[in-house]
Parts: structure tokens; sequence; C-alpha cells
């Protein structure tokens, strides 16, 4: 497996939207593999193909250790509740800010083997899918900040 570059907000890639996947290829399954890899050494909650340069529509998320959750042409079908949380970016480092995401999502996705599966995230799982997706469709926490934080706030 490879380690990807992770781009970062200069990179007019970021706000391009990401392609649908129409087959699941050999290329895909190692776009997973290396995102995964890329995601472990970079101490992340999620990434998004797009966040390593790769405009398709495949995001990964994993806020519980061990527990990765591979999304291929993912969609929210569900939301409810609030929750005005601080978030990051590994495509923005040492940016922070305070957020409006729903607490309960559900996402329908691929998994890598093209079955089609829905599940119900909450609370900072809930709030990992949307800022994923948001990647998807070229669009980045700060565009949805409540206000920005100075990492000497978050203790």
């Amino acid at each position: 497996m490879a380690i990807l570059n992770i781009i970062t907000e200069e990179d007019p890639t970021l706000r391009r939207v990401s392609r649908k996947v129409d087959e699941i290829t050999p290329r895909i399954i190692r776009l997973l593999d290396d995102m995964r890899d890329t995601l472990h050494k970079a101490q992340g909650a999620g990434l998004a193909a797009v966040q390593v340069g790769v405009l398709r529509r495949v995001v990964l998320v994993e806020v519980e250790e061990g527990k990765t959750i591979e999304l291929i042409n993912p969609e929210i079908i569900a939301s409810s509740g609030k929750q005005n949380e601080v978030e990051g970016c590994l495509s923005l480092p040492h940016k922070w800010g305070v957020t409006d995401r729903p607490m309960s999502v559900t996402v329908r996705a691929l998994d890598r083997n093209g079955n089609t599966f829905e599940m119900t995230g909450e609370g900072l799982l809930a709030r990992a899918f949307c800022h994923e997706l948001d990647h998807l469709d070229g669009k980045l926490f700060t565009d949805n900040a409540v206000r920005m934080v100075d990492e000497s706030e978050l203790g």
C-alpha cells in the first residue's frame, strides 16, 4: 500500500465536484487501501478521495479506532437534530471552526464489493459523514463555519 499526498486548500482541486464511480475496479480497491493507509498515518477521522487529488466519490471515515467505514458514491438520505461543534480538516492543517451539523445522519453507499448499504451515524460519526461528503461537492468546513477557533482555545 502507499501513503498518498493530502492536498491543502491552496490546491483548486479541493473545490471541484467529484465524479460518480461507475464500476468498482482494482484501481478503486487500491485507492481505498491507499486512502486507509494515508488516513491512519495522518491520524484523521475521515478522508475523501479528492483530498488525495482523485476526483471520485469515495470516502473513508474512522471515528472509532480500527473501524474504517468505506463509502463509494455516498449520499445522505436522512438527517435529524443539530450539533454545534469544533471541526478541523486534514486539508486545512491548524484551522478549526465551529460548524452546525445534524446530530444524526443516515448515508447510503456502495461497499468495495459493490453492495448497497445504509448506515446511521450519531454525533461525531454524523459530523464526519457530512464533512467528508461535502468534500465530494467541492465544499470545505470553513464554508459553513459559524466561527473560526484559534488552536489555543482547543485546550
